[in-house]
């Protein structure tokens, strides 16, 4: 039997990523009364029918003074694409503000309106750019300049992986769910950087294994980080589902190409190796065995 988004991944029996969406629900009535100052009212109402995780996260991070950095107001429109930028980065001061996370010591992240984990032990790590050796292709190539080549950003640790993977995973879902009101370009990378996030993951992992023991040792025998690397994986598999009609309006046909790595024997191996559990290959991506 298949566990919910709130069951324990570290549990027995088969667990699967699951979390509550409705994109056909009916929001034409929010549209039509759109302006750019309810837009917060608006954003709640939309993400309440459509993906009450989203609702949830906005109502946690409503008196937050940088959303206006983030959202586009000068129609619903454009208002709905921005949504991936404004969700991923109010995810960020959710997870990272100083009274949940320690830099490099414990992070935490919001997984949906009925989890988010806190207090995940990190035991610092090494800079993630080491393991540009392990990518052999182009597919990720912009975003590893900017995360992995990029003299500050490569030198980021594993709060810097789980950090950006944890927001990409939330704004997939914020456009994937409102996916048809999206005109221009604003969301068109949304599964590229769920994907090349779970990359950079796995990745780290082989890395911390082979070249890192002492390191390895340690968070392999974290449950807390086991529990979220395993949640991870399978929410990504779930996201990247739903929003694969999708492509070419929120990503590009790399995305998949960089999935299909992911699944590379060696990538799987280091995931079952950490978190003791098999993740399904087949039509049910977001499960374990």
């Amino acid at each position: 039997m298949a566990g919910t988004a709130t069951a324990k991944a570290s549990a027995a029996a088969p667990y699967c990523y699951e979390e509550p969406s409705q994109p056909t629900a009916d929001v034409s009535d929010l549209k039509a009364k759109f302006t750019s100052s309810n837009w917060m009212p608006t954003l709640q109402a939309m993400y309440q029918r459509r993906w009450p995780s989203g609702q949830a996260l906005a109502i946690a991070q409503a008196k937050d003074k940088y959303w206006d950095q983030f959202v586009q107001k000068n129609s619903f429109e454009a208002f709905a694409e921005s949504m991936m930028v404004a969700i991923h980065e109010e995810t960020h001061m959710w997870d990272l503000d100083p009274s949940r996370t320690r830099w490099n010591v414990h992070t935490a992240a919001w997984i949906n309106a009925a989890r988010q984990d806190t207090t995940v032990p990190l035991y610092d790590g090494f800079p993630r750019k080491e393991i540009l050796p392990l990518i052999k292709d182009r597919l990720s190539d912009s975003m590893d300049g900017i995360y992995l080549r990029d003299q500050t950003q490569g030198d980021y640790h594993l709060q810097g992986v789980t950090a950006e993977l944890n927001a990409g995973l939330t704004g997939l879902p914020a456009v994937t769910v409102v996916q048809e009101y999206i005109k221009g370009i604003g969301a068109s990378n949304a599964r590229d950087i769920a994907a090349t996030n779970l990359r950079y993951l796995l990745l780290y992992l082989r890395v911390a294994k082979d070249r890192h023991p002492d390191y390895w040792t340690k968070i392999k025998n974290e449950p807390k980080l086991r529990d979220l690397v395993l949640t991870q994986f399978l929410r990504t598999a779930y996201w990247l589902e739903k929003s694969a009609p999708y492509t070419g309006k929120l990503g590009s046909p790399d995305a998949d190409k960089i999935t299909a790595t992911n699944y590379a024997p060696e990538n799987l191996a280091i995931l079952q190796e950490f978190t003791g559990r098999t993740v399904r290959t087949d039509a049910q991506k977001n499960c374990t065995t």
